[in-house]
Parts: structure tokens; sequence; C-alpha cells
């Protein structure tokens, strides 16, 4: 669901722009560096070329989910997240109050996934993980932060979907 209105080029519009552009970076390099591990898997698997590196699975599985996660917080920004299209196309105010009631939705996931994300970072502060002994708290705390830019994002939609069912767009 992409912004219906073409709302002014605010402080926050620039933050929440830059934020995404950063986890689109974020995302290209999560993938590129997930090759390396991956590919050393493979080739220690299937040749005696490379010895066979116990981290790589580890390290791979920690790649794999900050990529699953940033993925979700772009698809929210972008309205590719969450909407399924159920209900026959509609313009105007009836779409905008079946996509604030959608917002308010996914809203609700997203305070799920904050507050028991910071539960489950706690429970990982001190830990570690037992190939790589990396901190797990690295790869706990994407899901408070995947919910804190949810909501984020979805502020950003929500004062659209508003602007535009009370007409106070442009």
């Amino acid at each position: 669901m992409p912004s219906p209105t073409a709302a002014p080029a605010g402080p926050w519009r620039r933050f929440t722009a830059a934020w995404s552009k950063l986890l689109q970076w974020l995302l290209a390099a999560s993938v590129a560096i997930l090759i390396i591990p991956v590919s050393l898997q493979i080739f220690s698997r299937y040749t005696e070329l490379i010895p066979s590196y116990i981290w790589t699975e580890e390290m791979a599985r920690f790649l794999f989910v900050w990529m699953v996660m940033i993925g979700a917080m772009l698809g929210v920004r972008e309205g590719a997240h969450f909407i399924v299209d159920v209900w026959p196309s509609n313009r105007g105010r009836v779409s905008a109050a079946l996509n604030l009631f959608a917002l308010l939705a996914t809203l609700v996931f997203a305070l799920v996934f904050v507050a028991f994300g910071i539960e489950f970072t706690r429970f990982g502060w001190n830990r570690i993980s037992e190939l790589a002994e990396l901190p797990l708290w690295l790869i706990h705390v994407a899901w408070p932060l995947t919910g804190l830019t949810w909501v984020v994002f979805l502020g950003e939609q929500f004062v659209d979907q508003w602007r535009l069912l009370t007409g106070a767009t442009r």
C-alpha cells in the first residue's frame, strides 16, 4: 500500500526514507555475505579442497534470520507485507478505511514483536552461540527492532490513509 498522498517531505519523512535506504543496503549486504558461508558449506561437502567448517552453518542461520527480518521491515514500508486483497477494488474513502483497519491489525503484530522481542533479547543477552561463540542477543534483537521499524513505517502509512479518509489531501 504505497503512499496515496504526496505528503510534504518533512524531517520525519526524510528519516523514514533514509532508514528505508539503509535497510535496503543492509538487505543486499546480508544476501551477499550469506553466499560465502553457504558456498563454503557446499564446497566442503562435495570436495576435499576446503575443510569442513562448523561455524558456517551457524553464520548462515544468523544471516538468514536478519535477511528475513530486514525484508519484512521493507515489505511493511512498501506495503507488500501483511496485505491481502480480499475486497473488491475500491477508491477513495472506502479504500482508506479498509487500509486503516489493515494497518491497525498489522500494528498489533508489530507491538507483539516489540514486547515479546524485548523479552526474547533479554533471554539471550548473556548467552553465546555454541559453534561460533557469538553473543545471541545479536540475533534476538532482530525481533524488537523489526517491531519498532514496523511501528515507524505503519505510522507513516497511517497518516497517509487518515489524510485520504478525512479528505485532507493536497
